[in-house]
């Protein structure tokens, strides 16, 4: 009884076609960067911080990476592609120097209540740790991936291994490769076969958590064999290594992650099945806390770890760089994404509002 009751809800909350709603995006891709700051996103390396012999063991060697007096070469050293390509292309918001603000609607402000928040389009005061098991709660992949047109489409490669929970594999049949977990059932010349070994060969420096740059060539050849409409990437370095006080790997991690997505997005801007009808959006589940104690940490006793941001490029979003005005959550990406692939997302829960500047639309515009 209850399973039936359970795939009644399910159908129930079922995505529906948007009428009269033409978009030029086909496929989404999701990255999501695990505790990265909106402080060095903006203004590049902190010089407190590159400088404190605490937090980097090789202050000249990091200073010569990544410090440049003017604020735009300096956080383009670190980002490139993103000060590149994104603003150049797209639009990035959460500079909140520049009167842009984007926060997490959970009263949290860690992992698994932010991710449950970023693919379900709201908070839930239960999803209260990290290791909260079965996430109860149906997302927007889920309900998707119960369409004819995205069912078995849809896949995911986090570095975490929480993520069969967060997004409730079991339950909701969505491709999830988290942790050390085997890809199965692709063939392009033994590569898969390398990385399966490999992710297991390599230092376990964070205690279970897979390396980022396995999860990316692992998600980077599952996109090129299978082709799938939505490919989510979740990374995680960024978070461990400042949870462990190692700001020049935090910024090293930040910096080969921005070219995990210069080399996606070049294949895919390259590719015909991909070319010109796909959207990136690249975001993160928390804040941190600031100065160099506060900034290994967040949660809500840490201040300021509420604050986040995202950048987004593609078809249907116009070029216009760095925002300098409005308020976002990131309870409004579930619906927007849906939006962008003509799908109107609706739940049982109250969800966020599409960004409608994202979707090529003015304030408010219908």
């Amino acid at each position: 009884m209850k399973k039936i009751f359970l795939q009644l809800i399910i159908l129930s909350l079922s995505v529906t076609l948007m009428g009269q709603t033409k978009t030029k995006t086909q496929n989404i891709i999701l990255v999501t960067i695990d505790g990265f700051r909106w402080q060095e996103l903006f203004n590049g390396a902190d010089s407190s911080f590159i400088h404190n012999k605490q937090l980097v063991k090789n202050p000249d060697k990091c200073d010569k990476k990544y410090w440049n007096d003017n604020l735009s070469e300096r956080r383009k050293a670190l980002l490139p592609f993103i000060w590149g390509t994104v603003a150049a292309q797209g639009q990035i918001y959460g500079n909140r120097t520049k009167g842009c603000f984007v926060n997490v609607k959970n009263p949290y402000w860690f992992s698994f209540p932010g991710y449950n928040e970023i693919l379900t389009g709201f908070a839930d005061v239960r999803v209260n740790s990290n290791e909260f098991g079965p996430n109860p709660n149906v997302g927007v992949f889920e309900m998707m991936n119960k369409s004819a047109e995205f069912n078995g489409r849809i896949a995911t490669f986090a570095s975490w291994d929480a993520f069969n929970d967060i997004l409730n594999e079991k339950r909701s049949g969505l491709m999830v490769n988290s942790g050390f977990e085997k890809i199965k059932g692709i063939d392009n010349d033994n590569k898969i076969e390398v990385l399966n070994n490999i992710q297991t060969e390599l230092p376990d420096i964070f205690d279970g958590v897979r390396l980022d740059g396995v999860t990316f060539n692992m998600g980077f050849e599952y996109l090129k064999v299978k082709n799938p409409r939505i490919l989510y990437l979740a990374f995680d370095e960024t978070d461990d290594f400042a949870h462990g006080g190692k700001y020049s790997d935090y910024l090293n991690s930040a910096h080969y992650t921005d070219d995990f997505l210069n080399q996606l997005w070049n294949w895919v801007q390259s590719n015909p099945v991909y070319k010109d009808k796909t959207t990136m959006l690249i975001t993160c589940d928390h804040g941190r806390g600031e100065g160099p104690v506060e900034w290994r940490s967040h949660g809500s006793k840490t201040a300021h770890s509420d604050q986040t941001w995202f950048a987004v490029i593609g078809p249907d979003t116009p070029t216009m760089g760095e925002m300098t005005e409005g308020q976002y959550y990131n309870n409004q990406y579930a619906k927007t994404m849906a939006a962008l692939l003509g799908f109107d997302y609706q739940n049982e829960n109250p969800v966020g509002q599409a960004i409608d500047m994202v979707l090529g639309k003015k304030m408010g515009e219908k």
